[in-house]
């Protein structure tokens, strides 16, 4: 995690006395750590001299430093406004895009800052985790090791090349660059936090979890802060001390709200009303061929935390399927084009171009695969633009006990966009909604578009259910299927470890370690998912 740090001297020559005197206030306050004094004097300084761009910098990376992402973005895009060579603030604008979620901007920026200045070792790693997050394994790798050519105790790289190892499955290669780092800097925060999710913790980690403590109360910025709470709850549910995971599970989300936007309830359920109205059973049926016959798509979807990542690596152990994991290419449609999807169907036009790209999309992660599986949960929003698109599409959606899936949102790190996971009574408004959506899906596209797989059943019996998958593809049983946790693909999900093991079943029912802290989900018990 490259740190926003503050230009260390004046870029131009100062025209008074005084403001070169605030500016080595401000920076003596930052060094110290003293983040809101620092914001304090920059704020003067930016207030007499509004264009003054080191300020300007300087005062978005205290901002950063106290957790206020969205007031620093601000900054930072003004700083390269009025001086678009400043690699330091191009760097620092990415690193907190990412921070907030918007990964694509964030690239580009990050890829602008190494333009100006290519031995920009920050800036190379920080892209090198962009590019994690946009699932780009090999070129995050290729980042973190040039980084690594150049400095072989560069910890920020070291952690990289370890997070690309996880994702990849080898996680003793991930555990060796973690303890490198480590050995390092003893305190890094977020490669402690890593730490935990290689593997199921046990009480003799004990040490780890002193380490993790000291650290989490010593100071931390909210998102540093927040990945190690996040990791200690992970800790305490492995154990078994459901009280104090629970605890540090809301610590962690109370934090993690601090970087994102409000989640409006009442706009959510405005959207959904919107597809259900503009969504037909009538118009979908005036689908006459789609812009589409192709069969490769296999859309799998539900909500986050459901299942989806152990299914598809179960059908991507197929050899005529490819996993493409979670594809942004629908989300990122709909948003082009979201005026005329919430009015109903998109023209004939925009369709045809829709496939096209998608199939492109398909094709550039396997070109040879029958079936290529995009495994984006958020997909459910959008299958009736999807089927509007390709009608011969296959589509499986995973069913879990709502309050199993919500309580494992809660306890997932996830992007500051999905900001209803942050709260309980969010996460219950967002699942009431979720599923009155899947409703209207079932109810108006054809029947056999959709196959539901409970997620009990296919961990109590994972063969049957398998090949119901299968044959709903179109495809004949293959060994490797029952053998998934064997499978060398990347996993680029918060279950990267989880598809590795063999199907286990404490998963199941695991909202009962703690009815006591989850009232808000409680009335989804009932709830005909």
């Amino acid at each position: 995690m490259p740190d926003c740090g503050p230009a260390a001297a004046p870029t131009g020559r100062p025209d008074s006395v005084k403001k070169r005197q605030l500016f080595a206030q401000g920076n003596e306050y930052f060094s110290q750590g003293a983040y809101a004094e620092s914001v304090a004097v920059y704020e003067e300084l930016v207030r007499r001299y509004p264009r003054y761009v080191d300020a300007l910098h300087n005062l978005g990376a205290a901002l950063t430093k106290l957790g206020r992402y969205k007031e620093a973005q601000v900054l930072f895009r003004q700083v390269v406004a009025i001086n678009p060579g400043h690699a330091q603030g191009h760097c620092n604008l990415g690193t907190v895009l990412r921070w907030l979620g918007d990964i694509a901007e964030s690239e580009s920026s990050l890829r602008c800052a190494l333009r100006l200045n290519p031995t920009y070792a920050a800036a190379r790693t920080s892209l090198g985790e962009t590019l994690v997050f946009r699932g780009r394994l090999r070129d995050a790798k290729t980042q973190f090791a040039k980084v690594l050519k150049a400095a072989p105790r560069d910890v920020d790289a070291l952690f990289g090349i370890g997070q690309v190892a996880r994702l990849e499955g080898r996680f003793d290669e991930a555990r060796a660059m973690y303890e490198r780092a480590l050995a390092v800097n003893p305190t890094m925060p977020h490669v402690l936090a890593a730490m935990a999710g290689l593997r199921r913790m046990t009480a003799s980690d004990g040490a780890w979890l002193q380490g993790a403590e000291e650290i989490a109360a010593s100071g931390l910025p909210p998102l540093e802060e927040a990945g190690l709470r996040f990791a200690i709850g992970k800790y305490s549910d492995d154990v078994g001390t459901f009280e104090r995971a629970f605890q540090n599970y809301q610590c962690a989300n109370q934090l993690w709200k601090t970087v994102a936007e409000k989640y409006d309830r009442e706009a959510r359920t405005r959207y959904v009303d919107d597809l259900i109205s503009g969504y037909s059973r009538k118009l979908t049926f005036s689908v006459v061929g789609g812009d589409s016959g192709s069969t490769r798509p296999v859309f799998l979807v539900g909500m986050m935390r459901s299942g989806t990542s152990l299914a598809e690596q179960i059908i991507a152990s197929h050899p005529e399927v490819c996993g493409a994991g979670e594809l942004g290419f629908w989300s990122d449609a709909v948003r082009r084009h979201e005026a005329s999807i919430r009015r109903g169907l998109l023209d004939e036009p925009t369709r045809q171009k829709l496939a096209k790209e998608y199939l492109r999309v398909l094709t550039e992660h396997s070109a040879h695969a029958r079936r290529v599986v995009d495994k984006a949960p958020v997909n459910s929003d959008y299958l009736g633009v999807i089927y509007s698109v390709f009608p011969n599409a296959r589509i499986i959606y995973m069913r879990r006990d709502p309050i199993d899936s919500c309580l494992s949102c809660y306890f997932q790190q996830f992007s500051p966009g999905l900001n209803f996971t942050m709260d309980l009574s969010d996460l219950a408004h967002y699942y009431r909604e979720h599923n009155r959506l899947m409703a209207h899906w079932r109810a108006v596209l054809p029947p056999g578009t959709i196959l539901d797989v409970p997620y009990a059943g296919l961990v109590a019996d994972p063969e049957t259910w398998t090949r119901k998958m299968l044959k709903f593809l179109g495809l004949e049983w293959d060994e490797r299927c029952r053998d998934f946790d064997k499978t060398q693909r990347a996993v680029v999900t918060a279950s990267c470890w989880q598809v590795r093991q063999k199907i286990y079943k404490d998963s199941v029912g695991r909202w009962r370690n703690y009815r006591n802290f989850i009232g808000p989900l409680l009335d989804l018990k009932d709830l005909d998912n």
